[in-house]
C-alpha cells in the first residue's frame, strides 16, 4: 500500500470516474450541437425552411449552449486570485 487510507484512495477513484463521465458527456453534447448547427444552415441554404422548425432547431442549441457551459464549468477548477 502506498499509505493513503482507502477511504480517501476510494473516493478520488470516484472523483476521477465522475469527471471522466461529464468528460464523455461533454463530447457527446458538443457533437449534437454541431449536428443541429448544420442541420439548421442545409435548411436556410436550401431556402425552404419551416420558419417554425428553424426556431426549434436553434432553441434546441441554445439549451445545448446552456447545457455545455454548465458541464465545463463543473470541470474546470475554480481559481482565487
Amino acid at each position: 500500500m502506498d499509505g493513503t487510507p482507502p477511504t480517501k484512495a476510494r473516493g478520488m477513484d470516484r472523483k476521477m470516474d465522475s469527471d471522466e463521465v461529464l468528460r464523455v458527456e461533454l463530447a457527446v453534447l458538443r457533437a449534437e450541437h454541431r449536428d443541429l448547427d448544420d442541420a439548421v444552415r442545409a435548411l436556410q441554404d436550401r431556402g425552404t425552411a419551416d420558419m417554425l422548425t428553424l426556431q426549434r432547431l436553434k432553441r434546441r442549441k441554445l439549451a445545448l449552449k446552456d447545457r455545455i457551459a454548465a458541464l465545463e464549468d463543473r470541470l474546470t477548477p475554480d481559481i482565487i486570485a
